[in-house]
């Protein structure tokens, strides 16, 4: 493992750093995923037809305030070098907004909205400031291994958030409590289980980071505002990270809109009951961490467009699966499927995403990032909902329809040239801050 860090890492702070995505994994996993979304549409919502809707929407708004804020939070990050500071604050309101999601009941949907609204918005910050550290601890050769051991780890701790979940539903059951009593206490669990596995990182992941401010200048807002926009008047110098970034909007909604909606699409195609689809997402989890660490050790040999290129195909051929399935096990198939290509692919664009971004601009230029797989995350689940709500509830068809982005992003990924882009990041030159 050492020969894959960059000088003065330890391995101990490569396992802090990965036991964050340990740690906000099961917020995803049993919140967005395999619980709340589909306790949100049954339940808080009680069924209607608008239910889907209301759920993509509510997230929607989190994303674009995701994608108002990140680049800007980055530019701060880097200006003050305080992204672990910042991480801190983002990690505290998403376990704080996870626990109150506990309030959320029958009719209750204002909290519900506004709770998944806030949690969410913390977790995409918090997303963003850890992948910044990556290109800090890893070398460059070796992006795609060390992004895959985070992507593997972190699928491992949403396994142990829906496992003690699964076994608390299952015990729940048994004593004939209804989703409205165990829901809310599935949700707490996952915001304890968050803070404890998150302690690690902010004891031993260090900032290497330096302040990138001029002698005397002052500590102001106004310095994230204007490295930013110097970043926008110079964008045609990173235009395959423009590309990338382009491809990532695309190929992230389809990805977006399977894991929002795939206890939806369980519980409504398939009929699977809430202990049927915590199974599912429990395996799901598994392959999912074999994806990212296998294909993070092949895409450092095969190359990381190559590499993304196979699973994008992988992503067409899961969808097809699931469009046909009938009954359970081919629907498992898909699911599988979609696991080995989850892992693979968010890996993939986190390691390429750390090549492309300019070594004094880390935090925002994966703040960037960050506003494009928001963008997706509305993209896709709002697609899905509108092709659902518009179809009278034809979820195949809107599942469909949503795994054409997966089409385009392979013919964006064509355009991007690695080689060049890196080039363009190691020229970048500091910003000068604004006193």
């Amino acid at each position: 493992m050492s020969a894959n860090l960059a000088p003065g890492v330890s391995r101990r702070e490569v396992w802090a750093w990965a036991m964050y995505d340990f740690a906000n994994s099961g917020y995803t996993t049993v919140v967005i995923t395999a619980v709340f979304s589909a306790y949100f549409v049954g339940v808080v919502a009680g069924g209607a037809t608008w239910g889907t809707l209301a759920w993509t929407s509510a997230l929607s708004l989190s994303y674009a305030l995701i994608i108002l804020s990140a680049p800007l939070l980055g530019a701060y990050a880097d200006a003050y070098a305080c992204k672990k500071r910042l991480l801190l604050l983002c990690t505290l309101g998403c376990v704080a907004s996870t626990a109150a999601l506990a309030l959320a009941g029958p009719g209750t949907l204002g909290i519900a909205v506004l709770f998944i609204v806030l949690s969410s918005l913390c977790f995409g910050s918090g997303e963003n400031l850890i992948a910044a550290f990556l290109p800090e601890i890893a070398r460059t050769d070796a992006l795609g291994r060390v992004s895959g051991w985070g992507w593997g780890f972190g699928y491992l701790g949403g396994l142990v958030s829906l496992g003690a979940s699964l076994a608390y539903v299952s015990w729940a059951q048994a004593h004939g409590q209804t989703a409205a009593q165990f829901v809310p206490v599935c949700m707490l669990i996952t915001a304890a289980l968050f803070a404890l596995a998150s302690l690690p990182t902010f004891l031993f992941l260090r900032e290497r980071s330096q302040p990138q401010l001029q002698a005397g200048a002052k500590h102001s807002a106004r310095v994230a505002f204007a490295r930013f926009a110097q970043t926008l008047r110079e964008a045609g110098r990173y235009r395959d990270l423009l590309r990338f970034l382009a491809c990532t909007v695309s190929y992230q909604a389809g990805i977006s809109a399977v894991i929002t909606l795939a206890a939806i699409y369980a519980d409504q195609v398939m009929g699977f009951s809430t202990q049927d689809t915590l199974m599912l997402i429990l395996l799901v989890n598994v392959t999912a961490s074999v994806g990212a660490v296998l294909f993070g050790h092949l895409q450092d040999r095969l190359g990381h467009v190559a590499t993304l290129s196979l699973t994008l195909l992988g992503w067409m051929l899961m969808i097809g699966l699931a469009w046909a399935a009938e009954g359970p096990p081919l629907f498992w198939l898909a699911a599988n499927i979609a696991g080995l290509c989850m892992g693979a692919s968010q890996s993939a664009g986190r390691a390429i995403v750390g090549l492309l971004a300019p070594p004094t601009r880390l935090a925002e230029f994966f703040g960037l990032w960050g506003q494009a797989v928001k963008l997706a995350s509305i993209l896709g689940p709002m697609t899905y909902g509108l092709s659902s709500w518009l179809s009278g509830g034809d979820h195949r068809q809107a599942m469909l329809i949503t795994g054409s982005y997966f089409v385009i992003g392979l013919l964006l990924l064509a355009s991007v040239d690695l080689k060049r882009g890196r080039r363009a990041a190691l020229v970048d030159q500091p910003h000068s801050a604004v006193g």
